[in-house]
């Protein structure tokens, strides 16, 4: 096996026994939201203000140590969890948000992205506005079925280099995270982890194609055609025509694809992420206190033999055209690990309903008398899912909603619609809301492209999304 499968291997084989081999504390119980101040939010702030400032005011500090950054902040949450509520509760915290969530979560993503990233469509494209905004499409139609994650490693190389020649292609590139990286992955439980885990609490496999198809398609024809007017601008306009001549890949080599062996890799994938969500044994592991399913065990184990086999089978020549590299994989593992463990506090003060310290969201999506307000639903669930975790965020305003899928799917159709599409839309707010951004971001970088900072991304968001969303409120949830 080569070193890049060695390499993968010992990190995926670590987490899983992490995952397995630890002994039981009964701990979950000791944390309860209600008890905890708004102050316990302060790490994760912390570690936000950290992925915004720090590279603004000190890139080489931030590139050199973000991993360590996020480590810091994390203690900065679990030490004076400990000391004021024991070690016990501590460690039963960081086991759910380790156990539950952050493992699945980077074993999936490592695998999506070592998947498609061995298939390299060679040849050159040339990035005219009609080009890009076809591959724009093609990536929004394809992360429902691959993940948002998938579409955009599998499509964000040959895009960036069909625009090598180009002076402006920033704006492609946060297009490209506004719609394969989050809008696309609306219509199935494979798209994004929020629907994922709705799958989970058992909203059909299809509920979500019906039911967001005209929210998804309404944003999705927007936001291209937006594109391809601000990409025709750059194009016609500021002289892009006259860079052709310059385009540093060569036209010689016929366009075609290799390591296709990976599409039958990807299939696997999508079965066993299918399999985790239709096959329930009703056997579980107790591990610190986290309840580890078996269906979750076998998914994950599963996911890291396809990551190998992956690594095994495809051609060198193929990651060589990607210029494959564990960068972005990387990034994204180290500052979500930091995300994960202080968001903790977080969504446990959410969970509390109207005995946490955010009270007031509660009384915010819903009226006096109970019922639920399904724009601003979608409003909530969308900002937070743009600054904290969309998944756990989904499950939060899923169970503020009632939390029972067979109701939500009927009689709370608007309502779970509104939640669903604000945790997938909004995700690309910023940076942070999904993972898929963060690798999107570091490949472009990679590749010479400079990409906005945190600060600027959200300007783009602004500008671009916030109205666009508030259209989509008042057309689709406000009643």
């Amino acid at each position: 096996m080569n070193s890049q499968a060695g390499r993968a291997g010992r990190w995926l084989a670590v987490a899983s026994m992490l995952a397995l081999c630890s002994p039981s504390v009964q701990a979950e119980t000791l944390l309860d939201g209600a008890r905890l101040s708004a102050l316990w939010g302060l790490p994760f702030a912390g570690v936000l203000l950290s992925i915004a400032i720090l590279p603004l005011i000190a890139p080489a500090l931030w590139h050199h140590h973000f991993g360590k950054i996020a480590a810091a902040w994390a203690l900065a949450f679990i030490v004076p969890l400990a000391v004021s509520f024991g070690a016990s509760a501590a460690l039963g915290a960081l086991a759910h948000a380790m156990l539950d969530e952050y493992i699945p979560f980077i074993i999936l993503l490592t695998a999506l992205y070592t998947v498609a990233g061995g298939i390299c469509v060679r040849g050159n494209l040339h990035g005219t506005p009609r080009l890009n905004t076809a591959i724009l499409a093609l990536g929004t139609l394809l992360a429902s079925v691959m993940g948002t994650t998938g579409a955009a490693m599998l499509l964000i190389r040959p895009l960036l280099r069909a625009n090598d020649n180009r002076r402006h292609v920033t704006h492609v590139v946060v297009f490209f995270i506004f719609l394969v990286a989050n809008v696309g992955g609306a219509l199935s439980p494979l798209g994004d982890p929020p629907l994922f885990l709705g799958f989970l609490e058992g909203v059909s496999f299809f509920w979500t194609t019906t039911h967001l198809a005209r929210p998804m398609l309404f944003v999705s024809g927007m936001l291209l055609a937006a594109f391809y007017a601000l990409d025709s601008y750059y194009f016609h306009k500021r002289e892009e025509v006259r860079s052709a001549f310059l385009d540093p890949t060569p036209d010689g080599a016929p366009l075609g694809i290799d390591g296709k062996i990976n599409f039958v890799l990807l299939a696997a994938l999508i079965a066993f992420v299918m399999m985790s969500g239709l096959w329930r044994p009703q056997i579980t592991f107790d591990v610190l206190g986290t309840h580890v399913a078996l269906q979750n065990i076998v998914r994950d184990a599963a996911l890291i033999v396809v990551t190998l086999l992956s690594l095994a089978w495809t051609p060198r020549a193929a990651r060589a055209g990607n210029d494959f590299n564990w960068a972005p994989i990387e990034e994204v593992a180290k500052l979500f690990a930091g995300i994960f463990v202080t968001i903790v506090p977080v969504i446990m003060i959410l969970r509390a309903g109207e005995a946490g310290a955010f009270a007031g969201i509660v009384h915010l999506v819903n009226d006096s008398s109970g019922e639920p307000r399904d724009i601003m639903y979608f409003w909530a669930t969308g900002l937070l899912s743009s600054f904290l975790d969309n998944a756990p965020t989904y499950l939060v305003f899923f169970n503020l909603a009632g939390g029972d899928a067979q109701t939500l799917m009927t009689t709370g159709a608007t309502t779970l619609a509104a939640i669903s599409a604000g945790a997938v839309f909004m995700g690309a707010n910023t940076y942070i809301g999904n993972a898929p951004n963060f690798m999107v971001k570091a490949i472009a970088q990679s590749r010479g492209v400079r990409m906005p900072s945190f600060f600027a991304y959200l300007g783009w968001s602004g500008a671009v999304l916030l109205p666009l969303f508030a259209l989509t409120g008042w057309l689709f949830f406000e009643r």
